[in-house]
């Protein structure tokens, strides 16, 4: 919905967010605002409007309508904007202390006007500098299993759901996660970006059809099975956390798909920390695997015990056999998460910040072989103590 007078988009400057901020009345008249572009990621701008007397804030997101991280070849839609409110929003209704607070969004400039997390930090950047983050899979296993659940047909009419998942078809942005993590570093394509000693094994990579099939299903799982609202984009760049506080953020990439692709994005990049640590800070990297897993499906089975409208949910099996399928799913999104943030176009820092280079390349390795390893083996894996038993051995 649009809640200015302006009708066309247009791209924010410092002083246009600032006049902008005015009009939204987001401030006390007497303010005396500051603002900055804060923004690092591939999509959007951010900025932070600050007032100087009282040192309050916010988050004004501003959506491009072309990828940064390309340029204006690559157009986008704007539209993510709206979904990404609209999911802080949803998953708000069930996790209100883990998303930021929406103070406003507009359709025609495509802006989001958050809370300001600054006192928090960047998941990735933080776990990569060591922070400990002693809240954080707690946090996102409660986050998933809520969120996944309640946007289910486990616990909506469906004809409610049917409606959420028509306002969340996100077509553009699913086009981006088909193509980057499921498609092109299974092939020799263009956008796929990885140093030549890695050649020989990305090509193996591409001969093996196998792994191909099984990427192929995983694709395919992507793109047909609209069980719950997921995040999309779920990696430890989406999340800020502190000491005692976790915050998911970005949830532009927001559509109705399969559920273990939120929980094996995390966990996937919780693997990148695993495969570049060692002796007790990579324990504490398999802690946090462990409990996101264990959380989720903790806090799913009490929601299925005491929310689950569907009427097969109390016959016995169902829910084991609904949750072994997630566990399947995770490992196998996991493992493509692994490969294309190695392989493909967008890379992690948790792996090009590796120095030196015979190191990083070492890591990179291991994470293309760990992922290959995780796509195949996903059915033989029927526990989250047979993932953690299998780490020590894949990357020891």
């Amino acid at each position: 919905m649009a809640i200015l007078a302006k009708q066309s988009y247009e791209s924010l400057t410092e002083d246009t967010a600032i006049h902008l901020a005015k009009e939204l009345n987001l401030f006390p008249e007497q303010a005396s605002l500051s603002c900055i572009e804060i923004g690092d990621g591939n999509l959007n701008y951010v900025f932070k409007i600050s007032d100087r007397i009282t040192g309050s804030s916010v988050i004004i997101k501003q959506a491009l309508p072309y990828a940064k991280v390309v340029g204006e070849s690559w157009p986008l839609t704007i539209k993510r904007s709206t979904i990404e409110a609209n999911a802080l929003k949803k998953h708000g209704e069930y996790v209100p202390h883990l998303v930021p607070k929406v103070f406003a969004a507009d359709e025609h400039l495509a802006i989001t006007v958050i809370e300001d997390l600054s006192h928090l930090e960047i998941a990735r950047i933080g776990l990569i500098n060591g922070a400990e983050y002693p809240n954080l899979s707690q946090d996102i296993g409660e986050y998933l299993a809520k969120t996944l659940f309640f946007t289910s047909d486990f616990a909506l009419h469906p004809f409610e759901k049917k409606r959420l998942a028509a306002q969340f078809s996100n077509p553009e942005l699913c086009k981006i996660t088909e193509d980057l993590v499921f498609t092109d570093p299974f092939f020799n394509h263009d956008s796929n970006d990885y140093e030549p000693e890695l050649a020989e094994l990305v090509y193996e990579l591409w001969k093996n059809t196998e792994l191909k099939v099984e990427a192929a299903k995983l694709k395919r799982s992507f793109v047909t099975e609209a069980e719950s609202l997921l995040h999309g984009d779920l990696h430890t760049g989406s999340i800020f956390a502190g000491p005692a506080e976790t915050k998911v953020i970005d949830p532009e990439f927001a559509f109705y798909g399969p559920i273990g692709f939120d929980v094996g994005q995390f966990i996937g990049n919780l693997l990148f920390q695993s495969i570049v640590r060692t002796g007790v800070k990579r324990d504490m990297i398999h802690t946090h695997i462990k409990t996101t897993w264990d959380v989720f499906y903790s806090t799913f089975s009490e929601l299925w015990e005491s929310h689950n409208i569907e009427p097969f949910s109390k016959t016995e099996g169902v829910k084991e056999d609904f949750l072994q399928k997630v566990f399947r799913d995770t490992l196998g999104f996991a493992g493509c998460e692994l490969i294309r943030r190695t392989i493909g176009l967008s890379h992690v820092k948790d792996l090009d910040g590796i120095e030196p280079k015979d190191q990083r390349i070492l890591f990179k390795k291991r994470a293309i072989e760990l992922g290959t390893t995780l796509i195949l083996n996903r059915s033989q894996w029927t526990s989250i103590t047979d993932l953690i038993g299998r780490l020590e051995e894949e990357i020891s």
